[in-house]
C-alpha cells in the first residue's frame, strides 16, 4: 500500500472534519465526498486504511449503526 497516498487521504479527511465537525459517513461516503475524486481516484482500501490510521491516532471514531459503520470526528463531553 502506498503510505504517502494514505497520508494524503488522511490529511484530506481531517481537513474535511475540521470544516464539517458534525459530519458522519460510511467508508464509501468518506471516499466519495470527504476525500473526493480529484485525489487521483485512490482505492477504497486506501480510504479505509487512512480511517483506521486516524482511528488509531484518536482522531476519528467508528460508530456501528445497524449493519454499517459510520466514521466521524472524535467528540468530547463538551461537544
Amino acid at each position: 500500500m502506498n503510505a504517502d497516498l494514505m497520508r494524503m487521504v488522511a490529511h484530506r479527511i481531517t481537513r474535511y472534519l475540521r470544516e464539517n465537525p458534525t459530519a458522519a459517513d460510511t467508508v464509501e461516503g468518506v471516499h466519495i465526498v470527504w476525500v473526493g475524486h480529484d485525489l487521483a481516484h485512490p482505492s477504497l482500501d486506501i480510504t479505509q486504511a487512512a480511517l483506521e490510521l486516524l482511528f488509531d491516532e484518536g482522531l476519528v471514531a467508528c460508530v456501528p449503526i445497524g449493519n454499517r459503520l459510520l466514521w466521524r470526528a472524535v467528540r468530547t463531553a463538551a461537544d
